[in-house]
């Protein structure tokens, strides 16, 4: 890792806020083995005894390039992280980490706060019984913290729209690599990919959950965890939003009535896929065609 970079006191005005995310530091440190932590030159602001713990009044995600440690907070016991491990700090959360004497550690962090991460905070994309994400060693992640420093280091106009860009790109990849390296970790995202495609194959079929399930070889429970894990629908969902973009397709695309659409679809009669269209899109059937024709009255 280059020199330690330590960047604080970023200016935010009244305007920025709007943005809805505002960064106030980024920075990155080598920590050698044996060698005191924090180091005397870390930010004022950041600055905490190891023997104590802190709590800040904002967002900080950290990412562990080398070396190991530990983190514990108010909501999760003592946890190791390690090389390709990213945590995430929340405001208000008392928390401590340190890296392990014998190996020390390289680490990247940046400071933030705002609603877009309240609201996915709020919203279960983020917990404080989760802190660490495990994605791997990622020269992305690493080139984003070193764009993020830079562009700090200069201050140019717009530079905290840009700032709050990385954040949400980092945010992005912990959330995802995490994610997409537990399934890996599963062996079950061929097993999720064959299943889309029979999903997608036998959409006109009638074919039910369970017997994708069995065709991929899991137990339907076990499938339906993963599958809404792997995709963010539980597999019936999934099915609809299937129909409702086939829909959008034969609505555009063919002289059919809404009728025959909603029986070749699958659905039970046409006022349910009315429902769900309109649910789904914010227009009737006949909306979305005239729309997507280029019609612009409403039947």
């Amino acid at each position: 890792m280059e020199n330690p970079i330590h960047l604080k006191y970023l200016i935010v005005n009244d305007h920025d806020l709007f943005w809805g995310m505002t960064v106030d530091s980024v920075g990155s440190q080598h920590i050698a083995p044996n060698e005191t932590y924090p180091p005397k030159n870390h930010p004022t602001s950041y600055l905490f005894s190891t023997e104590k713990g802190r709590v800040l009044d904002k967002y900080q995600l950290l990412y562990i390039c080398e070396g190991k440690g530990n983190f514990v907070s108010s909501s999760c016991k003592r946890l190791q992280v390690k090389e390709g491990n990213m945590f995430l700090v929340f405001p208000g959360e008392w928390h401590n980490y340190m890296p392990d004497k014998a190996t020390g550690w390289d680490e990247y962090w940046i400071g933030f706060n705002g609603i877009n991460i309240d609201n996915r905070v709020e919203h279960g994309f983020f917990s404080k019984q989760k802190p660490i994400f495990n994605v791997g060693m990622n020269n992305e992640i690493i080139e984003l913290y070193k764009q993020a420093i830079t562009i700090a280091i200069e201050q140019k106009a717009g530079y905290q729209q840009m700032l709050a860009g990385i954040v949400n790109h980092l945010l992005g990849l912990a959330y995802s690599l995490d994610k997409n390296l537990q399934l890996e970790d599963m062996q079950v995202i061929n097993q999720m990919n064959k299943a889309k495609i029979l999903m997608v194959e036998n959409l006109f079929t009638g074919i039910k959950a369970e017997a994708v399930a069995e065709k991929v070889n899991m137990s339907y429970s076990w499938f339906r965890r993963v599958f809404k894990d792997y995709t963010g629908f539980a597999p019936a969902q999934y099915f609809q939003e299937l129909k409702i973009q086939k829909g959008k397709e034969f609505l555009t695309n063919s002289t059919l009535s809404v009728k025959e659409i909603a029986f070749k679809m699958g659905f039970e009669n046409p006022e349910y896929f009315f429902t769900a269209f309109k649910k789904k899109t914010g227009m009737t059937p006949v909306q979305y065609r005239n729309f997507t024709q280029g019609k612009m009255h409403n039947d």
